[in-house]
């Protein structure tokens, strides 16, 4: 029998453009920057920044780049990220030093029907095609199936999907005490029971394109709710299933393993806390790297004489500050 819950997820007005949400916003200040360390005096460094741009959940207006040569900024076409990306000679004492910084207008996402205002766009069959595809460590079969081979899914994609968010809470713990986790490897996942962000949401992934449910990954910065400044200490994913004649529904698998109280929250919301850098696994940059593919794209990247530069050596300098300290304004 479906629960009370789900079958309030059902419960939405003929025309959501008829729903009028009452969606927290936040205005902030972003600085995003790094010092690449130990670089050989001369050799050739190439730099790939991700650069967040507005969508229907935020507005970004760029207001420097202070980087040590030319730059310029591409598309990446897959996903239609953007990326800032320059070319320098390493300095003699071996350090390379760039930041950005932008303004970010973040709005809450209510992405459950009756929520949202207006429909989603429809996907074409590109699109749909795209998110439903299997990537090298989110395969759409495998061991991931095993988790739900006992249950029999609804018809119905909303409530099917709430039954694979919560087996995916269930199975997963959020924990960052042991290696391994991070990496988004789905097979890892099954078996490992533990990970971050990373871990969780391709698991989701996973599991919901297996049941032909478009999905997908979205990753940025997890802004500290605190309102006023401070540091931005590491990165934060999500995830977004498509619902025909609906549109893209957000989960935050992680947040809600972290604090159970939120759990329904973040099945269809997201806080404002955040922004969104770019979408999608196994990317390749614009002008290409000479490196595989990233795994995702958060991050600065950088290859020295060819070759990637490893990630210890890339100390990132991230800071936020508010616009106005009114919660909600």
């Amino acid at each position: 029998m479906l629960s009370t819950l789900l079958l309030g997820l059902l419960t939405f007005p003929a025309a959501a453009e008829d729903a009028k949400p009452n969606a927290k916003q936040r205005a902030y200040r972003l600085d995003y920057g790094a010092t690449v360390t130990g670089l050989p005096a001369g050799s050739q460094v190439r730099v790939w920044l991700p650069v967040p741009q507005t969508n229907e959940d935020q507005t970004v207006k760029a207001l420097k780049h202070d980087v040590p040569a030319k730059a310029t900024e591409g598309e990446e076409p897959k996903y239609g990220n953007r990326i800032l990306s320059f070319s320098s000679a390493a300095p003699a004492l071996g350090e390379l030093v760039f930041s950005t910084a932008y303004e970010i207008k973040r709005v809450e996402v209510l992405g459950l029907p009756g929520e949202m205002i207006g429909m989603g766009k429809k996907l074409t069959d590109q699109q749909k095609k795209l998110f439903l595809t299997s990537e090298k460590m989110v395969p759409t079969g495998g061991k991931s199936l095993e988790l739900i081979k006992d249950v029999k899914l609804p018809a119905e994609k909303l409530l099917a999907a709430r039954i694979l968010y919560d087996r995916v809470d269930d199975h997963m713990k959020y924990d960052k005490s042991k290696p391994g986790w991070g990496r988004g490897d789905v097979e890892w996942a099954c078996d490992s029971r533990f990970g971050n962000c990373t871990d969780f949401h391709s698991l989701f992934i996973s599991l919901a394109r297996a049941q032909g449910l478009p999905s997908r990954f979205e990753i940025g910065l997890s802004i500290p709710p605190q309102r006023g400044k401070g540091a931005v200490t590491g990165y934060h994913c999500w995830a977004f299933f498509y619902l025909d004649g609906h549109g893209w529904v957000p989960v935050d698998i992680s947040e809600a393993d972290k604090d159970p109280s939120m759990k329904d929250y973040y099945f269809g919301r997201l806080t404002e806390n955040r922004v969104t850098f770019s979408v999608g696994r196994d990317l390749v940059l614009v002008p290409k790297q000479a490196g595989q593919p990233l795994n995702f794209f958060v991050h600065p990247y950088v290859e020295v004489d060819g070759k990637p530069w490893p990630s210890e050596k890339i100390k990132l300098q991230m800071a936020y500050e508010d616009l106005n300290s009114k919660e909600g304004n």
